[in-house]
């Protein structure tokens, strides 16, 4: 008698419980091209809101979100430097709502403060805009949400000092992770704020797509069956950033099932990489910086040396000095600001999130069906700012 042959599994399938997850992973290169067109058919009202806030010299510009919103400007805040040659810096909003005086201690500096918000209903990113409009001076608003009637946009909407800037609508996750809203999200700041003088904008909705198309979701699978255990995530400036929304992902949609631990290529081995065990899975993403590069590639190595074959994957752009069968490659994008890949890079993470929460048996649209954890933050308490 023949024993049956298994069916080779299908990982592009929808998982059980997961399909607003599933396709707002996938949707991701359409919605980015049309809000690289929201922004285009806007850029004459947003210069006339921006212009006259970056020709002053003194101008700050806070990029602030929470969760997943906050790593949103934490990714963008140095290319978004660059391209304006202003003070940029990236806060949350739960620190600015916890320590208020810390963020905003000159008065008089004139501040551009830039909101993250999906549904623009979280307590702290209201509170954030307020403290600032009450400890600043001169404090200008840039709203970049999914959400037209969240309390953030209609608050704003019809003020002079603000400008309210709208993903499209299907950009609002109805999963219970921020997949589509984060990356659309960072391509309206990219735009609006860095325009021509950001590279690789025009590349990525396809490096995205060949992602999508290629052997990516069964090499994630491959990953994710040899290490259930214990994820980490690295990377270098940026990417850095990327590393940390990488590893809230994967805790998000595993419930915590999956632990998961993020940090700098230099930093993790001070002390963090005894986080390490031979079931762990690393993923470390290369910046296209040559110099920075340099660091991401050291710790590759070491940890390629360290752990089980397979159990260690490069994200990158550029093939150099890495070997192809356990490179996840960006193709096209060898010449993008890093901010820039972080956002074909992190559907990478997307779909590791999305194939361990498979494999924990959890419904990834929803993996806290008791609340323990919510979609919009619940149980927060904003209390009165002292008078100064």
């Amino acid at each position: 008698m023949k024993t049956a042959v298994p069916e080779t599994p299908d990982h592009s399938a929808v998982p059980h419980g997961g399909a607003h997850t599933h396709r707002e992973i996938h949707q991701q290169p359409r919605l980015w091209a049309e809000m690289a067109s929201r922004v285009a058919q806007e850029r004459s009202a947003l210069d006339a809101f921006l212009a006259p806030l970056l020709a002053e010299d003194r101008l700050r510009i806070v990029l602030t979100g929470a969760g997943t919103s906050a790593y949103a400007g934490q990714i963008v805040r140095s290319a978004l430097r660059r391209a304006t040659g202003r003070t940029v810096e990236a806060v949350a909003t739960t620190d600015i709502t916890a320590d208020p005086t810390a963020c905003f201690e000159e008065r008089d500096r004139p501040t551009l403060l830039v909101s993250f918000a999906r549904s623009g209903n979280s307590p702290e990113s209201i509170a954030a805009t307020e403290i600032a409009d009450q400890l600043l001076d001169q404090c200008a608003h840039l709203l970049i949400t999914c959400n037209a009637e969240g309390s953030l946009a209609a608050r704003h909407q019809d003020r002079a000092d603000s400008y309210v800037l709208l993903t499209p609508p299907e950009a609002e996750d109805q999963g219970f992770a921020m997949t589509s809203s984060l990356t659309c999200m960072l391509l309206g700041a990219l735009h609006s704020l860095g325009g021509s003088h950001i590279r690789g904008l025009d590349d990525c909705a396809d490096a995205a797509t060949a992602l999508l198309s290629g052997e990516l979701p069964g090499r994630i699978a491959e990953l994710t069956d040899r290490a259930s255990d214990r994820f980490v995530y690295l990377g270098s400036g940026a990417l850095q950033a990327l590393a940390g929304e990488s590893s809230l992902k994967l805790l998000e949609l595993t419930g915590g099932a999956v632990t998961a631990l993020s940090d700098s290529s230099l930093g993790f081995r001070h002390g963090p990489k005894a986080f390490l065990t031979q079931r762990t899975a690393a993923v470390v993403y290369v910046s296209n910086d040559p110099y920075t590069r340099q660091y991401d590639l050291d710790i590759f190595r070491e940890l390629s040396a360290g752990l089980p074959a397979g159990q260690v994957v490069a994200v990158a752009a550029r093939p150099d000095g890495l070997p192809a069968e356990h490179t996840w490659l960006l193709d096209g994008m060898a010449d993008a600001d890093d901010a820039t890949l972080a956002l074909p890079a992190v559907l990478c993470a997307q779909l590791v999130a999305l194939a361990a929460s498979q494999a924990c048996g959890m419904r990834p649209d929803n993996p806290f069906p008791d609340g323990e954890v919510n979609r919009v933050v619940q149980g927060v308490t904003i209390h009165p700012l002292p008078a100064r």
